[in-house]
C-alpha cells in the first residue's frame, strides 16, 4: 500500500479542484500523468472511484467513501508538515490565496511579490477574480476581502482601508451643471458594480447623511471595467480612490461631489479557523499586516 500514497494524494487533489488538467496545474504534472495515476489506483483498488465525463468528475459511491479517509490521511500529513515548518527557520509548502482583480497591480500584490523573495521554498497559487470564492469550497489558505465582513465563521484580520470616490468622465461631467448635493444626481446615469447594492449612503462634512438609488444604465462585474466605462462618458460609478489616482491626477476622470464622503472600504485577509497550512497562512497575514498597504507615499 506504501507505493499507492502518492496516488491517493493526486487522487485527493483532482477531487478537491474538479478535474485532471486543473489537478495537473496545481501539481506541476501532464494531465495524461494525473489520468494514468488515478486508473492505476483504480486497478489497484479494484473499484472505479471517479466517473469521467466531458464536462466534470464525479465521484463514485465508493470514492465518496475512500474519499473521506483519503483527505484524512493527506490533512494529517499536512498538520504534521506545518508542525515542523514552525519549527524550521526556513518555511516551505504551498499557499493558495485569491485577491480581488482590480489588485493584480496593487500594493498587495507587491507585497507578495517581496514575500516569496523572502521566503523562497513557499510557493504561492494566486487567483485573481472579482467574483467571491468560497473558501473552504476553492480550498483556499488564505483570502482577501475588499468591502465589509459579514462571516463570522472564518478568521480575519484588517489590512487596511481605502477611500471611496464618487467619478465620472470629464466630458459627461462637462455636459451637466455642476452638483452640490446627493439630490442633485437624481438625472445622472450611472454604472453599476453587480456585486454592491445599488444604494449609496453620502455623508457631508456636517454629518448630513442622504441615500441615493443608483439608476443605471450598464451594470459590471468588474471593477476594472467600471473605470473604463466611466472613462468612456457613461455616467458615474464608485471606486476606491487608489484606483482611480491617476485618472483623476490626468483629467479622464472627475471626482463628484468631493465635499461628500462615502463609507471606506477595507481591506480583509480571511481564511479558514482550522487551515491546513496554518502556520504559513498566519506568516503571510503578519507580513501583510505590517505593511501599510493604504498609503499613498
Amino acid at each position: 500500500m506504501i507505493n499507492y500514497l502518492k496516488h491517493m494524494a493526486v487522487f485527493a487533489k483532482v477531487v478537491d479542484v474538479g478535474s485532471f488538467r486543473a489537478a495537473a496545474k496545481e501539481l506541476g504534472l501532464a494531465p495524461s500523468r494525473i489520468s494514468h495515476t488515478i486508473s492505476d489506483l483504480e486497478k489497484y483498488l479494484g473499484v472505479t472511484l471517479l466517473y469521467r465525463t466531458t464536462r466534470k468528475l464525479l465521484l463514485t459511491s465508493e470514492g465518496q467513501k475512500f474519499y473521506a479517509h483519503v483527505i484524512d490521511m493527506v490533512g494529517n500529513a499536512e498538520a504534521g508538515l506545518n508542525e515542523l515548518n514552525h519549527l524550521s527557520e526556513e518555511p516551505m509548502g504551498v499557499l493558495k490565496i485569491s485577491l480581488p482583480a482590480f489588485l493584480a497591480a496593487s500594493k498587495i500584490s507587491t507585497y507578495l511579490a517581496r514575500f516569496s523573495l523572502q521566503h523562497p521554498k513557499i510557493r504561492l497559487s494566486v487567483s485573481y477574480t472579482d467574483q467571491i470564492m468560497d473558501i473552504l469550497d476553492e480550498g483556499l489558505d488564505l483570502s482577501i476581502r475588499v468591502g465589509w465582513l459579514e462571516d463570522s465563521s472564518m478568521m480575519s484580520r484588517k489590512l487596511g482601508e481605502s477611500k471611496r470616490l464618487l467619478v465620472a468622465g470629464k466630458e459627461y461631467v462637462k455636459a451637466r451643471f455642476s452638483p452640490e448635493h446627493p439630490s442633485d444626481l437624481k438625472d445622472w446615469d450611472w454604472i453599476s458594480f453587480q456585486m454592491r447594492s445599488n444604494t449609496v449612503e453620502f455623508v457631508s462634512s456636517v454629518g448630513e447623511t442622504v441615500s441615493v438609488s443608483e439608476h443605471s444604465r450598464m451594470s459590471v462585474n468588474s471593477a476594472e471595467a467600471l473605470c473604463h466605462m466611466a472613462k468612456q462618458n457613461l455616467g458615474l460609478t464608485i471606486l476606491p480612490e487608489d484606483l482611480v489616482r491617476e485618472s483623476l491626477a490626468t483629467g479622464g476622470l472627475v471626482n463628484v461631489l468631493p465635499d461628500w464622503r462615502l463609507k471606506s472600504l477595507g481591506y480583509y485577509a480571511v481564511w479558514p479557523d482550522k487551515s491546513r497550512r496554518e502556520n504559513l497562512t498566519l506568516l503571510l497575514v503578519r507580513f501583510l499586516a505590517e505593511q501599510n498597504l493604504m498609503s499613498t507615499k
